[in-house]
């Protein structure tokens, strides 16, 4: 068992790879992208302390079918693989919430491809800031354009024209690649109602 941290934009895992480790994040935010044959990426799912990425590995999947990027700085603790896959294999409770948060992540993604084909991206954009937000536990985000548009299946210059308009509503301030969010009443007001969904699945989760 080793903690380590980790910088923003980091690959632990690349899609096909063999699962060596598990993680479980402490701060900061992990995301977790589909990979096309072009090359483009696009986020599916994020995690962050209340969750672990690699988890199936307990249960047998030993292929990862996901890229996984460090979206905000991170700090973790990485577990082998085959330790995990023993503790599992000794834990009915264990497996269970294995089976559990591959659920949730599964949710994620679904919310995430109907919230990307029906909701306009400002709403989007929202969402993501709130989420993110959530996850690592502070309302202020560094993030270049770049990254919020590979997160958001965009162009960069949508990143900026969107970024514009809701910063001008007061909801949040922006400069620099650091987001701040300034009333978090007014963004929840501008997000699509995907943000509320995530919030109880997650919830469903707690201890």
């Amino acid at each position: 068992m080793v903690v380590e941290r980790l910088d923003q934009g980091v690959v632990l895992v690349e899609t096909g790879d063999e699962t060596e480790n598990v993680y479980f994040p402490h701060l900061g935010m992990l995301s977790l992208l589909t990979v096309l044959r072009d090359g483009r990426a696009i986020e599916t799912a994020t995690v962050g302390r209340e969750g672990v990425v690699g988890a199936m590995a307990g249960l047998g999947l030993h292929t990862s079918h996901v890229r996984v990027v460090v979206q905000i700085k991170a700090e973790v603790t990485r577990i082998p693989a085959s330790r995990f896959r023993k503790a599992t294999a000794e834990s009915t409770a264990l497996r269970n919430l294995c089976v559990g948060y591959n659920e949730i992540l599964l949710s994620q993604a679904r919310i995430n491809v109907a919230c990307n084909a029906v909701h306009v991206i400002e709403a989007r954009f929202c969402r993501w800031l709130l989420q993110t937000a959530d996850t690592a536990g502070s309302n202020t985000i560094n993030l270049t354009q770049q990254f919020l548009a590979e997160m958001l299946g965009v162009r960069r210059t949508s990143v900026t024209e969107v970024a514009r308009r809701v910063q001008d509503t007061g909801a949040i301030s922006y400069s620099r690649g650091e987001i701040k969010i300034i009333d978090r009443n007014l963004l929840e007001r501008i997000s699509c109602e995907c943000y509320q969904t995530l919030r109880k699945q997650l919830k469903s989760i707690d201890p």
